[in-house]
């Protein structure tokens, strides 16, 4: 089951997980994108479930579920990565838009959650990866409802994987961190910049973040994953410095997150209904910024092999210590 499935990074998951000749559940509101995805997941060599749902509407997901347990079987793995937002400073969007897209961001996980392991506890196996963002960590200005809900799935994906741990399941739960990546959001989220939107670089292909998550659903003991370059530093600067932090993006975060275009006046805006709905576009797994976007992530590598790096940083620090004793 993935979620978002018509365009970004769902999509790119769908084709990931459909060459491996898996049976995909493709749930988003766009019936055109998710006609496309459906296309992509048989190319590709899979078998497509495409189902025009707002994660937002917990009976529908579980329904959806339902539905797939009957026509493919047992759901052995789970993505939550569907979301809506807003690119406008807070006192700039209505309370209505910020409850929408935290009921999309947010509690569109929650319901996948829920509907994932309602059926994975009893027989006490599966995965659910949750598609989260370096954002679940540190807030930037103009995205106050997507900051706002990835924190909030941060602390949900941890209480909930302490309970599954509690009660030594056999059901997975785990977190893959995204940094900025090639997607259509930036051309169809409701936008109040008087700029086009642009991710803050380094940028990264979809398909890095599909790689990504089809390695944490096959090693799902580990707590989150991180893909990209500017996480570590972010992390590294809010644990440290946090007020210098907000400082530096006070000065920077308005222009970086826009590009040097004026925004059309006329662009779409996928918060209440879909952007690649019936007679719309569909947007596909890329944005607009791939001459900028990186193929490949020395983090996610990292990440990856976290145990070699660890034992390389023993060895290294043994040695030294053992040259130091020789001195």
């Amino acid at each position: 089951m993935v979620t978002g499935a018509s365009g970004g990074i769902g999509r790119a998951v769908a084709r990931r997980l459909a060459a491996r000749g898996d049976v995909v559940a493709l749930l988003a509101r766009g019936s055109d994108g998710l006609a496309g995805a459906a296309e992509d997941v048989r190319a590709a060599g899979g078998t497509a479930l495409p189902f025009e749902v707002d994660v937002s509407d917990f009976a529908a997901v579980d329904a959806a579920a339902e539905q797939v347990e009957k026509e493919a079987g047992p759901i052995d793995l789970w993505v939550n990565n569907a979301f809506s937002s807003v690119f406008a400073k807070f006192m700039d969007m209505g309370v209505d838009e910020f409850t929408r897209a935290t009921e999309v961001t947010y509690l569109g996980y929650v319901h996948g959650t829920r509907a994932a392991l309602s059926r994975m506890l009893p027989r006490d196996r599966g995965v659910i990866v949750q598609v989260g963002s370096a954002l679940a960590y540190r807030g930037i200005p103009l995205q106050s409802a997507y900051c706002g809900a990835k924190h909030a799935v941060q602390g949900f994906h941890e209480s909930v994987r302490v309970e599954l741990l509690h009660d030594k399941s056999n059901v997975h739960v785990t977190m893959v961190q995204m940094p900025a990546v090639n997607t259509p959001q930036f051309s169809w989220v409701l936008s109040r910049l008087p700029r086009k939107a642009q991710p803050v670089p380094p940028i990264y292909q979809p398909e890095v973040a599909a790689r990504a998550v089809e390695y944490a659903a096959d090693h799902p003991r580990r707590r989150e994953y991180w893909v990209g370059g500017s996480t570590a530093g972010t992390l590294l600067a809010n644990a440290v410095a946090p007020g210098l932090l907000d400082r530096y993006l006070a000065r920077t975060g308005f222009s970086a997150q826009q590009t040097d275009e004026r925004r059309p006046a006329d662009q779409p805006a996928n918060l209440w209904e879909p952007a690649d709905g019936r007679g719309e576009q569909d947007a596909g797994a890329h944005g607009d910024f791939d001459a900028q976007a990186k193929v490949r992530s020395p983090q996610l590598w990292l990440s990856q092999h976290h145990g070699l790096v660890a034992a390389g940083a023993a060895a290294v620090a043994g040695a030294a210590l053992v040259l130091g004793r020789r001195r």
